[in-house]
């Protein structure tokens, strides 16, 4: 809840700081701002809270922990928005704002217990996405990412409304708690075709925001058409969340209906990798292969979604907690070095990446251990991300979708090493120079790279978080 109100009067701050004619005290401004919510955000562990609003929003160690993903996903990421505090960006002051707008809705995704609270931390999210998708107005793709976003969006918002409006006629409640009780009740039997329905309209409205299968067709583009910096929030900070109020709404609310659910989740899991992974490795831009690698990997959550069977504590919600917080801190390092490379070589495929190792150590170094992580190669946070998720599948009997998942595994090593090839084995472009890394950023690389093989050494730190 304090996280809520700070990051809520930090953002309308935020905006005032842009009346300075000068850009460069945002970025240490909003830096500083994000480390205070995240310290208090941690002073809110073990501490019992009673509901607010109305038993509308809770604040239990599920919520600080998923906060806190968030907000260290968001603190490191700042650092490579450099080239628009350089650049004088008019604009960066709304930006920043915009970001920490956007917060506001995901803590409300992670902390809901109320159906109406995750709509509207789903809107405040998703609306600052759409504005942040096309803030390069100068940039046709960026106006395209915009509007498929969007109108993609609506209707998917619409969907999770309808499916919110059925599991209360069906219930009388929006309560998850009273929800789960309602479902379960015997004299509710009459009423279950609009119970079910409700449930997938919603599951369709939560698996466009994750990008699961088949719902992602909007992820290349948009990902490809935002800029790179707001991709990188995009593809972290919203799935973390999503996948949050994901487990949580099957986990509380929906447990008596989980014969019903559990086919939809697992047929969604099976096509998410399997089309996540193949469209990946067809890909000649390292932009969009990350766009498809981030619905491989909605693909492996929803895996833990499974295993899960309706428990918000125990092996598969740690592992989601685990592999989300691996799965962000290597994809920021991926697209902070993209967006280094991008803005100095004015390239995004993979052969803008060509001789980076030769001319750029640190920037191929850490590009290299992002990539192994995101693949599941041992002794970074992916590979205990992806064990956690697939022991836990195993132990509740679903063999053949971890066996898939393996084999799904081995098609990513293809499109996860093509960018080490281009840095290491690939000549240097004619007349390339060395990409220009500034100190904030070269800590930020050396700090994600040190927590990555931290999470692939000593896993057991965070394993059992939940």
């Amino acid at each position: 809840m304090i996280s809520i109100i700070l990051l809520s009067v930090f953002g309308i701050l935020n905006l005032f700081l842009g009346f300075l004619r000068s850009n460069k005290v945002l970025l240490p401004g909003a830096m500083l701002l994000l480390l205070a919510v995240f310290g208090v955000n941690l002073t809110d562990w073990n501490v019992v809270h009673a509901p607010y609003f109305n038993n509308m929003l809770v604040v239990d160690n599920y919520t600080v922990a998923f906060t806190g993903i968030v907000l260290l996903t968001t603190i490191v990421l700042l650092p490579f928005s450099r080239s628009y505090v350089v650049a004088g960006e008019s604009n960066l002051a709304e930006y920043y704002a915009l970001l920490l707008f956007s917060l506001v809705g995901a803590v409300m995704m992670v902390g809901y217990d109320h159906l109406i609270m995750l709509f509207v931390g789903i809107e405040i999210l998703s609306i600052c996405m759409y504005v942040l998708a096309g803030s390069n107005k100068r940039d046709s793709r960026s106006n395209e990412a915009a509007l498929k976003y969007f109108l993609m969006g609506a209707f998917a918002t619409g969907i999770l409304l309808f499916g919110i409006a059925l599991l209360y006629g069906a219930t009388g409640t929006f309560v998850l708690s009273q929800l789960a009780s309602a479902i379960a009740a015997p004299e509710n039997a009459s009423l279950q075709p609009m119970l079910y329905i409700g449930i997938l309209m919603m599951i369709i409205g939560i698996g466009f925001k994750v990008s699961a299968a088949p719902f992602h067709f909007w992820t290349p583009d948009v990902y490809e058409g935002t800029p790179t910096f707001f991709t990188a929030f995009m593809s972290t900070v919203v799935k973390t969340a999503g996948f949050a109020a994901f487990l949580k709404l099957l986990a509380v609310a929906l447990p008596a209906a989980q014969g019903f659910w559990m086919p939809t989740i697992q047929a969604m899991c099976a096509l998410t990798l399997l089309l996540g992974n193949v469209g990946a490795a067809a890909q000649t831009s390292t932009k969009r292969m990350l766009a498809y690698s981030s619905v491989s990997h909605a693909g492996y959550l929803l895996i833990g979604l499974v295993a899960s069977r309706g428990n918000l504590t125990g092996d598969a919600a740690s592992g989601i907690f685990f592999y989300s917080l691996a799965y962000s801190i290597a994809t920021i390092a991926a697209f902070g070095v993209l967006k280094l490379v991008a803005d100095h070589r004015q390239r995004e495929d993979y052969a803008g990446l060509n001789g980076l190792g030769k001319t750029n150590p640190l920037l191929a170094f850490t590009m290299t251990v992002a990539m192994l992580s995101l693949a599941g190669i041992p002794l970074t946070g992916g590979f205990f991300g992806k064990f956690f998720l697939l022991a836990a599948a195993a132990d509740q009997g679903y063999i053949g979708l971890v066996v898939f998942a393996v084999v799904m595994s081995m098609v990513g090593l293809y499109y996860y090493l093509r960018p080490i090839i281009a840095m290491y084995l690939q000549p240097v472009p004619e007349g390339a120079t060395a990409v220009p890394v500034d100190g904030i950023q070269t800590a930020t690389l050396a700090l994600l790279v040190l927590l990555t093989i931290a999470l692939g050494i000593a896993p057991g730190f965070l394993s059992g978080i939940l």
